[in-house]
């Protein structure tokens, strides 16, 4: 058993570090208060592979390990919640699936442009006005043959990325009958016409990641953009939650980390009663809690890639991970706050944004409770 990142994980890490915290971090206070999305960075991350983490490099991909591109989230979340939240929905959530289930002609149709930055960016969607975690029976948006032609109608909500996406991935429902064979993944371009994407979500925080609701009406795309074979879009979906859990389970890493060390400098530069508030047991302890409980998180996520990364089924440890992960980055970044007092209030402070940003991370991607409900289905062989 090896602890120890590889040197090209290290370089890696260092390469990505340096990059977020010169064009990502500093521009995490105007990404939030404007609501804007930072294509400014986002643009610069096609050369280091930021957004075709584990697109193969034969569609101009880095083909980066499970390891790798958790470390990549990981950093970016450290950077600005928002851009990292973009970018991990771009790579997990939307790539993943094209590279997984997708035929040769939606590969090279879609991996060169997504993965290089060339294009914008790829979305996923599940979530519907009734249909959250229940996917198999809330689906309603459904694709109908005709010709040569799926016809897709309904609607879709919470739409990371939308707005600033060339393709969608869509869970539809192909056979009206019902049952765990009833649902398909078909490829929408966003400019297609039928296509509508409502305006931003006003949001508690992730502000500067858009989030749509998308309405299709009549949206008519050809029979060869079904991903996969048809009726196995729930199955795929689950694979693909599997892996996107590892994403934002480094991504809340990556807040806490942030957070930890925004309360720890506040420490040695607060004084009170005469002292930095460092020397305070009550402030030693949260931060010592701290920094166990992320290092305890990174090396279950990194357990989880690895295990990805191996070829063997990993859905629990993506689960647990999961849930650990984003549960330690809320306590993480509440205590944070609690560090610096009424000032961690105030939004002159990362510290207010970071909590904000992080409290999506327990509900986005299946929430707490549907994390333990998973585990414990494992656990107990239900």
């Amino acid at each position: 058993m090896n602890f120890e990142l590889t040197e090209e994980q290290r370089q890696f890490r260092e390469v990505v570090h340096d990059f977020v915290a010169n064009e990502v971090k500093p521009l995490a206070h105007e990404t939030d208060v404007t609501a804007s999305f930072n294509w400014t960075a986002v643009k610069k991350m096609g050369p280091l592979g930021l957004l075709g983490l584990e697109v193969p490099e034969a569609y101009g991909g880095a083909e980066m390990d499970a390891i790798s591109a958790a470390i990549a989230i990981e950093e970016l979340g450290w950077g600005c919640g928002s851009t990292a939240l973009a970018v991990s929905a771009h790579n997990g959530l939307a790539l993943g699936p094209v590279v997984k289930y997708g035929s040769e002609a939606q590969k090279a149709r879609w991996l060169p442009e997504l993965a290089t930055g060339r294009g914008r960016l790829a979305c996923l969607g599940l979530t519907e006005p009734g249909a959250g975690s229940d996917l198999q029976g809330g689906v309603r948006t459904r694709a109908v043959k005709e010709g040569d032609s799926w016809i897709i109608d309904g609607s879709k909500m919470w739409l990371t990325n939308a707005s600033v996406a060339d393709l969608m991935v869509l869970l539809v429902r192909t056979d009206p009958a019902g049952g765990s064979r009833s649902l398909s993944h078909i490829l929408v371009p966003t400019d297609t016409p039928g296509v509508i994407i409502g305006p931003a979500e006003k949001k508690m925080g992730l502000k500067g990641s858009p989030t749509h609701a998308v309405t299709l009406d009549e949206v008519r795309v050809p029979l060869e953009n079904l991903l996969g074979p048809e009726g196995r879009g729930l199955q795929q979906t689950l694979a693909t939650l599997d892996s996107g859990r590892i994403g934002i389970g480094a991504l809340a890493v990556g807040l806490a980390q942030a957070a930890y060390e925004e309360a720890l400098k506040y420490a040695h530069e607060r004084a009170t009663f005469g002292q930095p508030i460092a020397q305070h047991q009550a402030v030693q302890w949260m931060l010592a809690d701290a920094a166990t409980e992320i290092q305890a998180a990174r090396l279950m996520v990194y357990w989880a890639a690895a295990l990805k990364q191996q070829g063997v089924r990993y859905t629990k440890e993506a689960a647990m991970a999961k849930l650990f992960a984003t549960e330690v980055s809320e306590r993480v970044c509440r205590n944070a706050i609690q560090v610096h007092g009424g000032y961690g209030y105030s939004s002159e402070f990362p510290v207010e944004r970071i909590y904000r940003d992080t409290r999506l991370m327990t509900i986005g991607e299946g929430t707490s409770e549907i994390q333990r409900l998973v585990i414990a289905r494992h656990i107990l062989g239900l």
